[in-house]
């Protein structure tokens, strides 16, 4: 008899917060896809969700799950808890009922409280099932984990691969073992919890067409910005931002069939693209937006605004692109280059925002505050610089630490060569939910 596995995204649930001191919502968090695993005020409830709220794509557990059940033989299912809004009375008695032999839960250090809390009541529940951990977590806490939790197995970064040995019997810590380009491309297509595959939602870049389908082009990002998890830590073995990293792309041919495949079954309207960078390089943009040509939806990328020539964005609008968003992290030169350690121009970052807005595309403008060795001033430029732009949305969050980061590293070391002027003086605050932080310096700078 084959195994049966769960790749499971549980419920994240926390307390009742009032938003503007008057309207209740519930506080809910998003975990496996995000990366940068936060907590948010929601209109959903335990049992119902609200339309139109931020909802990620779990894309590493949606391709382990169908690269198991290929590679194993298993019988797999993915349940996505958080897209679900599935209460916990619901999840535990599902848990109870099905006795699943393994199940993989994906964690990071936002979620770690909740996710160890979830895994002890699993084990309650399930006692011979055998629990597997997953995700940025592990790449500092895996023998802790071991050790003090129910768990059977830590998988260190993406887990494919991982994921089909712990079924085939592997125990302990699983290192990185990353598919190839080759093995990538000829992996089967990710597989959706069918109930909520409609579901996923992102509002910018404005102009989305819903239902909305949530794409990788490709993995991984050669550059090293000191609080990015992915490239760190699931794509690529860099906790300490020293060392090469690689992207490896999804090919048109590979691409095309899967998303036509999707749009018939599911419906969707539009694409959006979620790399860790859509656009790394001219060749790659250009295929892929031939491609979007040919198939025909409006679609929105993850970009940078320094990857490819002027050109290049021009193919991208008449492909269909709407929009896109931008990463810029400060307003401040020195901050960009030797604490994000992200050597972005901001000048011709600022360019080339004016220029999309010309194309008459969206532009949605990522930024974040509260870095090591930020001062007040560096974060009231990043504030102007980020309303001086002409961007049609703009996200400012609270620098989070996570495991398996170089700011998580720094922590331990006190010093990152890479990342000269990151320091953990007076003015840091250290917390691991990037929104919980922003809401707090939000009300001290209106304070200011």
């Amino acid at each position: 008899m084959s195994a049966r596995v769960l790749f499971s995204n549980p419920p994240w649930w926390e307390a009742i917060e009032y938003k503007w001191k008057i309207i209740p919502m519930r506080r809910a968090g998003v975990r496996a896809g995000s990366r940068w695993p936060f907590t948010y005020r929601t209109h959903s409830a335990p049992g119902w969700r609200a339309p139109f709220e931020y909802l990620p794509v779990p894309f590493f557990m949606t391709y382990a799950a169908s690269y198991v059940a290929k590679a194993t033989g298993a019988e797999v299912v993915l349940r996505d808890s958080i897209a679900r809004r599935e209460s916990y009375d619901a999840y535990w008695n599902y848990i109870r009922d099905n006795q699943f032999d393994f199940i993989f839960v994906e964690s990071a250090t936002p979620s770690w409280e909740e996710d160890s809390r979830t895994i002890g009541k699993i084990h309650e529940l399930s006692p011979k099932t055998k629990i597997v951990v997953c995700g940025p977590i592990t790449s500092v806490k895996s023998q802790e984990i071991l050790d003090n939790h129910p768990v059977v197995a830590c998988i260190k970064g993406e887990y494919e691969k991982g994921g089909a040995a712990v079924v085939q019997g592997r125990t302990g810590i699983l290192e990185h073992d990353l598919l190839s380009v080759a093995e990538m491309n000829a992996s089967p297509w990710p597989q959706y919890d069918e109930k909520v595959a409609r579901a996923y939602y992102d509002r910018n870049p404005r102009g989305v067409k819903t239902p909305q389908a949530h794409i990788w082009a490709s993995r991984g990002c050669p550059y090293k910005c000191i609080f990015c998890v992915w490239p760190a830590a699931m794509t690529g073995n860099d906790p300490n931002g020293e060392n090469k990293r690689t992207v490896r792309y999804y090919s048109a041919e590979t691409l095309e069939p899967f998303i036509r495949h999707i749009v018939k079954k599911y419906g969707y309207r539009s694409i959006y693209f979620d790399d860790d960078t859509f656009n790394l390089g001219n060749n790659h943009t250009v295929e892929m937006s031939e491609m979007m040509a040919r198939i025909g939806l409006p679609w929105s990328a993850m970009c940078r605004a320094d990857t490819i020539k002027l050109e290049t964005w021009e193919i991208m609008k008449r492909s269909g692109c709407y929009g896109v968003k931008l990463g810029f992290e400060s307003g401040n030169q020195s901050v960009v280059d030797k604490i994000v350690n992200k050597h972005l121009d901001l000048g011709y970052a600022a360019n080339v925002v004016h220029h999309l807005k010309k194309l008459g595309m969206t532009v949605h403008g990522t930024f974040t505050v509260g870095l090591p060795g930020e001062t007040p001033e560096q974060i009231r430029q990043t504030m102007r610089f980020a309303h001086e732009l002409p961007l049609d949305s703009r996200q400012v969050s609270g620098t989070a630490e996570i495991e398996g980061t170089p700011l998580h590293t720094l922590r331990a070391s006190g010093h990152l060569s890479k990342y000269e002027s990151a320091v953990m003086d007076k003015h840091y605050d250290r917390q691991i939910d990037g929104n919980k932080k922003w809401q707090s310096m939000a009300a001290d700078l209106q304070e200011s």
